[in-house]
């Protein structure tokens, strides 16, 4: 991905969140574009109107910290926003030399924890691609997908391409723009720690051109590190369900997670996954393989 106009857009983005009087400024003159123009954003920074151009134009990739700072607290940005933008303004380069990029493949280990939890649970990479999930996780968020999908990397699905390109998921989610405003937000933030991975920016690049609402939203530049909270399904088998959910990074360096859910005990989301569980799970009252998904 071209980090230095990542950077640009990103900086765009929120100066054009920001008003004259919001920050304490007065506004003179018609505006073409709305927002705080560069010369105020700058003056609020301490910094030259000429350096932050340069720096919005991605001219400049040795910004201080102080100067980060600066801008950070400027356009009043959250805590993952800050991160991002140092991210944006001083990306890990690394040696040069691109190796072939080889499937990834889950440890043992971790698929047998994923098997063994009794909640559902998708192992991922960083890209969103699933290595692996338990026969509950299957089939909460992809009942209609070959269970054994994740372990064919050239079959293995992906939750960011299911949630804007199939009709299947896109019916799971009753609120479907904040889940796909959620997972924009996850994937800006990846996107800016991994700008050299050339796969995760071919995902991206997929999603621009054939989701119109992805690339609207991407366009906005929404950044969020999504780690819990809660989210609402419309399950084809149980019905409506709302499910908590959180994120588990792996302690290595492969970059994994697991995404896991559970529901408030004694709350109705309780009891549609103990029927998710019974219809769906092996050894309970009918097997996962005997499952005919709807459409």
């Amino acid at each position: 991905m071209d980090t230095p106009t990542e950077l640009g857009e990103f900086l765009r983005t929120r100066r054009a969140r920001l008003l004259p009087e919001d920050v304490g400024l007065v506004s003179y003159g018609a505006r073409r574009v709305p927002g705080l123009r560069r010369e105020e954003l700058a003056q609020l920074a301490g910094v030259s109107s000429a350096y932050y151009t340069r720096l919005e134009q991605g001219q400049s990739s040795n910004a201080s910290e102080a100067v980060l700072d600066a801008i950070a607290r400027a356009l009043r940005l959250s805590e993952d926003e800050q991160v991002h933008l140092r991210n944006l303004a001083r990306p890990h380069r690394g040696s040069g030399r691109r190796r072939p990029e080889r499937p990834e493949y889950a440890r043992a280990g971790t698929r047998q924890l994923v098997a063994a939890l009794d909640v559902p649970v998708v192992l991922l990479d960083r890209r969103s691609e699933v290595l692996a999930w338990n026969a509950l996780g299957h089939a909460l968020v992809a009942g209609h997908l070959d269970a054994s999908a994740p372990d064919r990397p050239a079959d293995r699905p992906n939750l960011q391409r299911l949630l804007f390109l199939d009709p299947h998921t896109r019916e799971l989610y009753p609120l479907w723009e904040e889940e796909a405003r959620r997972a924009v937000a996850s994937l800006r933030i990846t996107a800016g720690r991994h700008a050299d991975d050339l796969r995760l920016a071919g995902l991206v690049g997929e999603l621009l051109m054939k989701s119109p609402e992805f690339a609207e939203l991407w366009s906005r530049h929404p950044v969020r590190n999504c780690v819990e909270g809660v989210k609402s399904f419309h399950h084809p088998l149980v019905g409506p369900m709302e499910l908590s959910f959180e994120t588990v990074r792996l302690a290595d360096e492969s970059g994994h997670w697991m995404l896991m859910y559970s529901a408030e005990p004694g709350s109705p989301a309780e009891a549609g996954l103990r029927m998710l569980r019974e219809v769906m799970v092996p050894g309970r009252s009918r097997p996962a393989a005997d499952h005919t998904p709807a459409g």
